[in-house]
C-alpha cells in the first residue's frame, strides 16, 4: 500500500460515530469520551471533536534553576495528569519527569512536560538521569524495526523500558549526549553505548531554548509520545542585561510553549495506532506508520488550552515537540496583533523580524517570539494551524487539529511592570559560523520499502545512495574543522534535519535535478537552479533545518568536540524506521 494511501485511511474523516446524541450528558455520566473507529486502531478511539476545547487552564512547567544547585537528579516515572480537561475528570497515564527536591522536602509530582531546566551559559551543570519506567509499555512497541532490544534476548517484560535523554541542541560531549545506543533500563540493561547515567552540560554556548527528550534507539517515538520530553533554557549575560534593561520581557512575562499531537482512547488514554498496515500480521506486532498525525492538539500536556494574559507585551518559547506533524501557526492566517521573532533554535537572530506570514515550525524546531497584545484588553484571539500532513503538499489540515491555543486577553494589567522596549539589533554582527570550510559533503535523502513492504525513509550519500544505521560511517569530520553539508531531498515531503553537537548556519536553498538510482537511491548528473536564501527567521544558530522537497539546502557547521554523534530526520517516526546515521568526529 502506497505510504499515501495509509496517511490517508487515518484520516479523522474516515472514522464512524458511534456515539449518539445526547453526547455530553453521556460523557458526564460514563467519564468516557464519544468513540469513532479509525482505521489505525484496533478499537474505537476517542471523538477529537468531543475534547472540550479553550476551556483548560495553560499549564505552566515547575522551572528548576540549575545555575544555584549546579546538578540536579530527574527520574523518568509514570503518573497520571488531567489532560482532556474540562471538568469530566478523566485522567490520562503518561510518562513524565521529577525532580528529587532539597533535602527533607521530598519529590514533587511528575510530569509532562518535565520540569523547565535553567542553566546559566558557561557554567557547567551535572545531571543524573534516572530511569524508573514500568516494565510494561504504554503504547504499542513495534519490534520489527531496528530498536533497542533488536538481536538480544532482552525484552520489555524482563527489562524494563530502555530509554535514554538527549538534550536536544546542546554543545555536549559525545558520553553525555544521549547516543541512541546508550539506553538504559530500569532493571540494569544497557546499550552498547551506555556511558552511564551522570550526564555533564557544559553549556558552552549562547542563550537558547533548547530542549530535552528520550532517544533510546527504535523507540524514541513512543516514550516522546509517552510525555518524556521538557523545556532547558540556557541564559547568558547578554540575554540578561536585555531583561535588565527593559527590552525583552522577563519574569511570568516570559512563557515556554511545547505544542505536540496527541490521539485517545474514549476513557482518556493516550492512543497510539496499534493496526498493522497491511491486511496480514507483521511478526512483531504493530507496524510502524509512516508519519503520525494526532487529532488533538496538546500546550504544555493539556488538550486545547487557554493562556489568560494582560494587555502587554509577552515572551512565548515556542517548541514543536510533535512526531510528524508541522505546525503554520498564526491567528486565522494573519497576525492581527504586533509579533516579532527574536530567537530561533541555538539563540538570537541578527535583528527582531516582524512576522507577517504564518510563523512554519517542523518537528524539533523552536521561535522566539514576542507578541504585543496592548490595547487588546477584553479580545480573545485562537492561535491556529494550517500546514498540511505531511507537509508541505499533504492533505489540508482538518478540524480540530486546525486550533492550538486561545489567547484571553482578561488579566487587569500590572502597571509596576514597565513594557519592554525590543532593541534595534541582538546581535553586534549577523551569525556566521565557522571559518573556511575543509569539505563540502553531498548527502542524500531518499526512501526505500523495507522486507514488508512498508515505507522506509533513509538518508545516505550522493553517490553510495541510501545507508542504513547500521552501515559504515560515511562522514568524519576532523576536529575543529569547518564543512558545509548539502541535503538533496528526492523525497515528496519535507524533513527536519537535526544534527547533535553542532549549532548550524543555514546557507540556502536551491531546487535540483538528478539521474537516481532505481536500486540504491544514489545520484548523478545534478544540476541545481538559483540559490535563495534562508528566511528571515533562519538567520540565527540553528540545530535543526528544514529539507524541502525537490531542493538542496545546505548548512556550515564546527565540529569542535570528538566522539560519535547521530545525525537525523526529527520526524520521529522517520527516526525510528532508520532515517539516522552516525558520524564521528576525529
Amino acid at each position: 500500500m502506497h505510504r499515501r494511501t495509509l496517511l490517508a485511511a487515518g484520516a479523522l474523516g474516515a472514522g464512524v460515530l458511534l456515539a449518539g446524541t445526547g453526547q455530553s450528558r453521556a460523557v458526564a455520566a460514563a467519564r468516557r469520551l464519544p468513540a469513532v473507529s479509525d482505521p489505525r486502531y484496533l478499537t474505537p478511539t476517542a471523538d477529537a471533536r468531543a475534547v472540550p476545547r479553550f476551556v483548560n487552564a495553560l499549564p505552566r512547567p515547575t522551572r528548576l534553576d540549575l545555575g544555584e544547585r549546579g546538578s540536579a537528579t530527574l527520574a523518568m516515572v509514570p503518573t497520571t495528569q488531567d489532560v482532556i480537561g474540562g471538568g469530566l475528570g478523566l485522567r490520562t497515564p503518561v510518562w513524565g519527569f521529577t525532580a528529587a527536591g532539597e533535602p527533607g522536602t521530598g519529590r514533587p509530582p511528575a510530569s509532562w512536560p518535565g520540569p523547565t531546566l535553567v542553566a546559566n551559559a558557561h557554567r557547567p551543570v551535572r545531571v543524573r538521569w534516572v530511569n524508573a519506567l514500568p516494565y510494561r509499555h504504554l503504547l504499542p512497541v513495534d519490534t520489527t524495526v531496528h530498536w533497542a532490544f533488536a538481536g538480544t534476548d532482552r525484552t520489555i517484560e524482563a527489562d524494563g523500558v530502555p530509554a535514554v535523554v538527549h538534550l536536544h541542541g546542546g554543545h555536549t560531549a559525545a558520553d553525555s549526549d544521549g547516543h541512541p545506543d546508550a539506553w538504559y533500563t530500569p532493571g540494569g540493561g544497557t546499550g552498547p553505548a551506555f556511558s552511564g547515567t551522570r550526564f555533564t552540560y557544559d553549556n558552552s554556548q549562547e542563550s537558547a531554548t533548547l530542549w530535552y527528550h528520550d532517544h533510546a534507539l527504535g523507540i524514541t517515538r513512543l516514550n516522546v509520545y509517552a510525555g518524556l520530553a521538557g523545556f532547558y533554557l540556557l541564559r547568558d549575560e547578554h540575554e540578561k542585561e536585555l531583561i535588565g534593561r527593559g527590552e525583552l520581557p522577563g519574569g511570568s512575562y516570559e512563557v515556554e510553549l511545547a505544542i505536540q499531537d496527541r490521539d485517545f482512547r474514549p476513557d482518556g488514554a493516550l492512543a497510539f495506532p496499534d493496526l498493522p498496515a497491511a491486511a496480514q500480521d507483521w511478526p512483531g506486532g504493530p507496524s510502524v506508520r509512516p508519519e503520525f498525525f494526532g487529532q488533538v492538539i496538546t500546550v504544555n500536556g493539556a488538550a486545547w488550552p487557554v493562556m489568560d494574559v494582560e494587555p502587554r507585551q509577552y515572551r512565548l518559547r515556542l517548541l514543536n515537540g510533535s512526531n510528524s506533524r508541522f505546525y503554520r501557526l498564526s491567528v486565522g492566517g494573519a497576525w492581527p496583533f504586533p509579533t516579532t521573532q527574536i530567537g530561533t533554535d541555538g539563540g538570537f537572530l541578527t535583528a527582531p523580524v516582524p512576522l507577517r506570514q504564518p510563523l512554519l515550525l517542523a518537528p524539533g524546531e523552536r521561535a522566539d517570539v514576542v507578541v504585543d497584545l496592548r490595547g487588546r484588553g477584553g479580545q480573545s484571539f485562537d492561535l491556529t494551524n494550517d500546514a498540511p500532513t505531511p507537509f508541505p503538499d499533504g492533505t489540508a489540515v482538518s478540524p480540530p487539529a486546525d486550533q492550538v491555543l486561545r489567547l484571553r486577553v482578561g488579566l487587569p494589567y500590572d502597571r509596576r511592570v514597565p513594557e519592554p522596549s525590543l532593541p534595534r539589533t541582538l546581535r553586534a554582527a549577523p551569525w556566521h559560523e565557522g571559518g573556511d570550510p575543509v569539505r563540502t559533503r553531498r548527502l542524500v535523502l531518499t526512501e526505500g520499502m523495507d522486507q514488508y513492504d512498508r515505507p522506509k525513509p533513509m538518508l545516505g550519500t550522493v553517490d553510495k545512495g541510501m545507508l542504513e544505521w547500521m552501515d559504515p560511517v560515511t562522514e568524519t569530520p576532523a576536529l575543529g574543522t569547518t564543512e558545509i553539508w548539502e541535503f538533496y531531498n528526492t523525497t515528496a515531503d519535507a524533513h527536519p534535519i537535526h544534527l547533535h553537537l553542532v549549532r548550524f548556519q543555514v546557507l540556502d536553498r536551491a531546487p535540483f535535478t538528478a539521474v537516481k538510482d532505481p536500486e540504491t537511491g544514489a545520484l548523478s548528473e545534478i544540476r541545481t537552479g538559483r540559490r535563495l536564501p534562508p528566511e528571515g527567521g533562519e538567520s540565527g544558530p540553528k540545530d535543526t533545518v528544514r529539507a524541502l522537497p525537490g531542493q538542496v539546502t545546505r548548512v556550515r557547521a564546527v565540529f569542535d568536540r570528538r566522539g560519535r554523534y547521530v545525525w537525523h530526520c526529527h520526524m520521529l517516526d522517520h527516526e525510528d524506521h532508520e532515517m539516522m546515521r552516525e558520524y564521528e568526529v576525529t
